[in-house]
C-alpha cells in the first residue's frame, strides 16, 4: 500500500469512526439549531454571488461533481444564482457540461447578475414550477441524450412539491451519479422552526418525501458515507446515489 492509498484508508476509517461519534452528532444537531436562527448559510458567496449553502454540502458537491464529471447538471431553485455558478465553475474547470437552472421566479436582479458573469455560459434558466409538466417537458428535453446527469432539488420543501420533483426528475439521474434532495434537515429540527408562511415542517419536508419515494424506488439509496463525512449538512439522508 503506497502512501496515497494509506491516507484514504485513513480518512474512510476516521468517517466511520465519526458515524458512530454520538457526542459529536449531538453537537453538529445543536449548531444546525442555533445557526439555522441567525441565518448562517446566507453568509457565503462563490466568484460574487451569494449560494445560501452550508460550505461542507458545497465541498461535498464539488467532490461529487470532480468525480462524476456529469454533462449536465439539473437544480430546482435559483435564488441569487450562487449554486448555479458554483456548479458551472467545476464543470468548467472539468472542461465540459452545463447547468440548468428551474425556479417559479428567476428575479430580474439575479437574473442579470448570473446572465452578466464569466460562468453564465454554462449556464440555462428556465422560469416555471419545476412540477409544472410543461417545465418538466422542457427539462427533459434538454437532458436528453446527456450521458452523465446529475440532479439536485432545492426549491419548495414541502412534502407535496418534493414528491413531486422526485417523480418528474430523479429518473433522469444516470446510474453511479446523485439526485441530491437539500433541506431534508427540516425534519429533524424542532417543530415551529420556520415562519407559518413556509409550507414545510416536521412531519412534510423533503426528508419525509425522501422516504416515501424510497419505498417504491430501490434504484436509489442513501448515501450514508456522505453523512458520516459532513456531519454539518442541510441534507441528511438527502444524498441519494442511483445504482441501477
Amino acid at each position: 500500500m503506497n502512501e496515497i492509498e494509506k491516507f484514504k484508508l485513513e480518512v474512510k476509517n476516521n468517517i466511520e469512526q465519526q458515524g458512530k461519534n454520538d457526542a459529536l452528532k449531538k453537537a453538529n444537531t445543536e449548531f444546525l439549531i442555533q445557526s439555522i436562527d441567525s441565518r448562517y448559510s446566507y453568509n457565503f458567496t462563490w466568484m460574487g454571488r451569494p449560494i445560501i449553502q452550508y460550505p461542507q454540502d458545497m465541498v461535498v458537491m464539488q467532490e461529487l461533481i470532480w468525480d462524476i464529471k456529469p454533462d449536465i447538471i439539473i437544480e430546482t431553485g435559483i435564488a441569487h444564482g450562487g449554486s448555479l455558478i458554483f456548479y458551472a465553475s467545476i464543470l468548467e474547470l472539468i472542461g465540459k457540461g452545463e447547468v440548468l437552472g428551474i425556479d417559479i421566479d428567476i428575479r430580474e436582479h439575479n437574473k442579470k447578475e448570473i446572465l452578466a458573469h464569466p460562468m453564465s455560459k454554462r449556464i440555462k434558466m428556465l422560469q416555471g414550477s419545476s412540477i409544472d409538466p410543461a417545465i418538466v417537458s422542457q427539462v427533459k428535453e434538454v437532458a436528453k441524450g446527456k450521458k452523465t446527469v446529475m440532479v439536485l432539488l432545492d426549491s419548495n420543501h414541502s412534502h407535496e412539491h418534493v414528491m413531486g420533483e422526485l417523480n418528474a426528475y430523479a429518473n433522469l439521474t444516470t446510474v453511479g451519479s446523485y439526485c441530491v434532495v437539500f433541506d431534508t434537515v427540516v425534519e429533524d429540527l424542532p417543530k415551529g422552526k420556520y415562519s407559518s408562511d413556509r409550507p414545510w415542517d416536521v412531519g412534510s419536508n423533503p426528508k419525509t418525501a425522501v422516504f416515501e419515494f424510497l419505498k417504491s424506488n430501490s434504484d436509489f439509496v442513501i448515501d450514508k458515507g456522505i453523512d458520516n463525512k459532513i456531519l454539518l449538512s442541510v441534507a441528511p439522508d438527502g444524498y441519494l446515489k442511483r445504482l441501477k
